[in-house]
């Protein structure tokens, strides 16, 4: 994707960012339990659109970053499953906001 099609598609994401050539949000939580149980949520989305983004996980949060090392970029598919995440997130917490 261009830099003017990300910034597009981020105006529909306004809770994810471009961090060093990755689409990026960092969730927070009450604690470790909740962190790992969000994680272990997104984990059976991620594996079956086959799609892996970085994860840094600490006690009350979770960055994901989202790339397509193949493209060398960002692509669609980074915005689906960013949205995905989102909706799981909100699912489960009751907002798409952090």
């Amino acid at each position: 994707m261009s830099g003017e099609e990300v910034k597009r598609q981020l105006e529909v994401l306004p809770d994810w960012q471009l961090v060093r050539g990755a689409l990026s949000r960092t969730f927070r939580f009450a604690d470790y339990c909740e962190t790992i149980a969000f994680v272990n949520a997104i984990v059976h989305m991620i594996h079956s659109e086959d799609h892996h983004p970085d994860l840094c996980v600490g006690y009350d949060r979770c960055e994901v970053s989202f790339s397509t090392h193949s493209a060398g970029g960002i692509t669609d598919n980074d915005f689906i499953c960013a949205a995905k995440t989102d909706a799981i997130h909100a699912h489960r917490y009751g907002s798409a906001a952090a």
